[in-house]
């Protein structure tokens, strides 16, 4: 963690120890072993604090809060025992846990301590609770009120409205890169055209089955748009992820990016580093594109799944440490931190962007068992058409290549 994130969950964790309801610190567990992987950002800092705070002399709990959790996650819980016992996933990175085989099942762990769960926390697999939710995230726009007003501009609706907006900044308005976004090769530039593919309709395989269907119209308009948008940024807007825009958006001007909103909770926090900017920005549902009617972004759940090669002690220790995570006072005490799906929670301005998204019918990132395959290949395989160095067509043929390699490989295709 740097120093900012150190600072904010040293903060957190002692208002949670500080806590009369937080303050039982064996959480009603009587031994084991609890390690928890996971991203790192401000709402997953505190669940990993007041989840820390069970420890005792019979139980210990460690955590690691990292950006490379996706990567670590498959070969920490493919030892036996696990490296882990919990990983803290989302609705995309749990298939490939669920692919290998590599968690359990929960249902008996609900009913002995899961009391406190509503019923859309449970994420159930072919009927069984394999992951528990607790937030929920989309990327959608985030813009500076006063840049746009300053240049006539209406807050965007639409893709094509933010590049034109964009545009105009650039040239008449002097800011060198007034348009942000998560363009890092890998991950995060497949979620973009995942993003932007689902804005045109585009659906991604033939149905019921697991060819690729990315192919097509919506395919080729996807990149379109997304090199409109690369050529209003800055030279470097492929070095740009989810984890690096946050220093961009504080300090170089930019006036809108489509972010996460788990992060929004940092970015309009006045307290922080950059107040005027944070007073500025304002959070609003993602934009449509092409003339569709929702928005071009897929929504997501942040929840914990549990290993699978670990003893039932620590299964157990883990479940209970992780409800003392996700309590309801955790939500309760922190309110702007996360769109909670936690009993009681009320949705705070830091949530309007999401919940707004939720309103327009954003769709789910699909969980399919061969879509983490996708993702991977498209995050793999753009960066040559971004930098302009091959045309769109060979950049989905280069695409279906490594896909259909690759799901063969997994069985999915013969």
């Amino acid at each position: 963690m740097d120093v900012k994130h150190t600072l904010r969950y040293t903060a957190a964790l002692a208002a949670l120890l500080a806590s009369a309801s937080l303050a039982h610190a064996d959480c009603g567990i009587e031994k084991g072993s609890v390690r928890i992987l996971s991203n790192d950002f401000l709402a997953l800092q505190l669940v990993s604090a007041a989840a820390t705070a069970c420890a005792s002399d019979t139980v210990t709990v460690t955590s690691n809060l990292t950006a490379e959790h996706k990567n670590i996650q498959v070969p920490a819980l493919s030892t036996n025992p696990s490296s882990y016992t919990i990983a803290v996933v989302a609705n995309g990175s749990l298939v490939p846990l669920l692919n290998d085989g590599l968690v359990r099942p929960m249902d008996d762990l609900v009913a002995k301590y899961g009391q406190q769960l509503q019923p859309n926390q449970l994420i159930k697999i072919d009927g069984k609770v394999m992951a528990i939710a607790f937030m929920a995230n989309a990327q959608h726009l985030m813009y500076r009120k006063s840049v746009l007003d300053a240049a006539g501009i209406a807050e965007p609706k639409t893709y094509e409205d933010m590049v034109a907006a964009a545009v105009t900044l650039k040239e008449k308005g002097g800011i060198a890169s007034p348009l942000v976004a998560n363009f890092k090769p890998g991950w995060d530039l497949g979620q973009e055209f995942v993003n932007m593919f689902s804005g045109y309709g585009g659906e991604f395989f033939e149905p019921g089955t697991a060819n690729l269907a990315i192919n097509g119209e919506a395919g080729l308009k996807a990149l379109a748009m997304m090199k409109a948008m690369a050529d209003t940024m800055a030279p470097e807007y492929m070095t740009y992820d989810t984890n690096s825009l946050d220093p961009v958006w504080t300090g170089s001007g930019a006036a809108m990016m489509n972010m996460w909103g788990s992060r929004a909770s940092a970015i309009i926090d006045t307290a922080g580093a950059a107040p005027d900017v944070a007073a500025d920005t304002v959070l609003a549902a993602a934009p449509t594109v092409g003339g569709g009617t929702i928005p071009a972004t897929t929504l997501w759940w942040d929840g914990f799944a549990m290993a699978k090669n670990i003893t039932d002690e620590d299964a157990e220790a883990s479940f209970q440490a992780m409800m003392a995570g996700i309590a309801p006072e955790v939500a309760a005490a922190n309110p702007a931190a996360a769109a909670w799906l936690i009993k009681g929670y009320e949705p705070t301005p830091a949530a309007v962007g999401v919940f707004a998204t939720v309103a327009a019918g954003a769709k789910p990132y699909p969980m399919l068992p061969y879509m983490g395959l996708l993702h991977t290949a498209l995050g793999n395989n753009l960066a040559e058409f971004m930098q302009g160095q091959e045309s769109a067509e060979q950049a989905l043929a280069d695409v279906t290549t490594a896909y259909n390699t690759a799901a063969t490989e997994a069985g999915f295709l013969k």
